[in-house]
């Protein structure tokens, strides 16, 4: 009975840390690079639970990478630093994290529907997303025109109007043709090139909003989005 009490008593206290952690993971920029279940541009909290799962200083140390940034830890991905996050607060958080260690991680979809279209070159090209709306091209769908209007809003400064290049960064669309993958260019736009003077959108531009600009621009190097406003569903 006296340990059945004192691992109440421990659970008990163990709780709100745990609560509090979690509530400072959502309400943080972390979702704009992780989720629980799969990887968006970092590792999922699950996988990161599990790989470090039995190690007495995780916590510590993960914590500080929190606050730090970089890489490492976390995998090669470099992390945005959180300098304002006290180190009471990183810990509640990675306590939060590594309790996920028996979470069950998304499975990877099947059975994915690609769309063919048909370049002005007169090859073909399939994108695992539509550029259009069905039946009723060159109208874009909304994503990609929430991602053409994103990209003018933020992106355009510095990349170009359009996503036709600029004085301060490449032009995206050539960055595409040379292969640069989903998986980069979100890496990239969440994280940021300090050294380059690129900042980071992580915590103000959300995964969603990021997937949207990146069909815009695939749409763009492809020629098969045009410069200016695309006509869209909406007109």
């Amino acid at each position: 009975m006296r340990i059945l009490i004192l691992l109440a008593i421990t659970a008990a206290a163990a709780a709100p840390q745990t609560d509090n952690g979690e509530k400072l993971v959502k309400g943080s920029d972390c979702s704009s690079c992780h989720a629980a279940d799969r990887t968006v541009v970092g590792p999922s909290y699950a996988a990161v639970a599990k790989r470090y799962a039995g190690q007495a200083d995780a916590i510590d140390k993960l914590a500080a990478r929190i606050r730090e940034g970089g890489s490492g830890n976390w995998g090669s991905v470099a992390m945005t630093p959180h300098p304002d996050l006290m180190d009471a607060q990183a810990k509640e958080m990675m306590t939060w994290i590594l309790s996920l260690k028996d979470a069950t991680t998304a499975q990877p979809k099947t059975g994915t529907k690609f769309y063919t279209y048909k370049l002005k070159s007169g090859a073909t090209r399939r994108l695992d997303f539509p550029l259009y709306v069905e039946g009723k091209a060159p109208k874009v769908t909304k994503e990609v025109f929430r991602g053409y209007a994103l990209y003018n809003s933020y992106c355009y400064r510095c990349h170009g109007t359009d996503a036709t290049g600029g004085q301060l960064a490449p032009d995206l669309r050539a960055s595409l043709v040379a292969g640069m993958k989903l998986q980069d260019f979100m890496s990239i736009a969440m994280a940021g090139k300090k050294e380059k003077g690129m900042p980071s959108w992580a915590g103000f531009l959300s995964e969603e909003d990021m997937m949207k600009i990146y069909r815009y621009v695939k749409g763009r190097s492809l020629d098969l989005v045009p410069s200016g406003r695309p006509p869209s569903e909406q007109d």
